[in-house]
């Protein structure tokens, strides 16, 4: 029984699963990735946003948002609001489910890893300078810019000179990398709600040998930043269409 609600959920599970996977392997005592730092948290998000599209589209939805910043911006580029409310609960459903999994998966690793702020880091994102106003500017852009290139890779113009749409879950990751790279540095490229939220609340309601606090005061930062990048910039596409 495929549908665009099953593969938004999967698909979004899958990119948790493994995004969060590279932080716990690069943060958590005993993994053999300890320590293997930025570079791997990156390719590891980036193939993650492959490995999650591909099972997105799969399963049912061959939009494959996995992020509600990207269905909010094309709610607004289009006008149809129909999948907003049921995109929204499939993702956060399955960002929530991927968050679980990463739990068990490196469950041994919890108990033996000191340090309650590197457990937290595995689920979701922190700004590396607290500064509110900065940091939500930073998720905002980095969300922008992730929705402007992800506009162009599906423009007819991109799929000419391309001559394949095949590519397109790959060169998302890409994308992805690219703003790992370039942009997460501040606040951790969150640049997704369901992304930070639900796990973050995953942290909060599991019982993670040793955890600290989930550090709420925090969490709008990581919704709000991608929303108002997602609304801002799903306008401006809408007028340049």
């Amino acid at each position: 029984m495929h549908s665009p609600i099953l593969g938004e959920f999967l698909g979004t599970a899958v990119l948790i699963f493994l995004g969060e996977g590279a932080n716990a392997g690069v943060l958590l005592r005993a993994s053999k990735a300890e320590n293997s730092g930025w570079i791997v948290i990156t390719a590891g998000w980036a193939f993650a946003v492959f490995c999650g599209a591909i099972t997105a589209i799969a399963f049912g939805s061959p939009a494959a948002h996995l992020n509600p910043a990207i269905t909010v911006a094309a709610v607004l580029q289009s006008g149809d609001a129909s999948t907003l409310l049921p995109y929204l609960s499939a993702q956060m459903a399955g960002a929530f489910f991927g968050a679980i999994l990463v739990w068990l998966f490196y469950h041994p690793h919890w108990k033996i890893t000191p340090d309650p702020a590197a457990k937290l880091a595995v689920f979701c994102t922190a700004p590396a300078v607290r500064s509110p106003v900065w940091n939500l500017l930073s998720e905002a852009l980095a969300t922008s810019m992730l929705l402007v290139t992800t506009h162009a890779l599906a423009s007819p113009a991109f799929a000419t000179l391309a001559g394949t749409a095949a590519l397109s879950p790959f060169l998302v990751g890409v994308i992805v990398w690219s703003i790992g790279l370039s942009l997460g540095g501040t606040t951790g490229y969150a640049i997704n709600p369901a992304r930070d939220l639900s796990p973050r609340l995953a942290h909060a309601l599991l019982p993670i040998a040793g955890k600290g606090s989930s550090d709420w005061s925090y969490a709008p930062i990581p919704v709000l930043g991608p929303l108002l990048g997602a609304v801002v910039t799903g306008l401006l596409l809408r007028l340049a269409a």
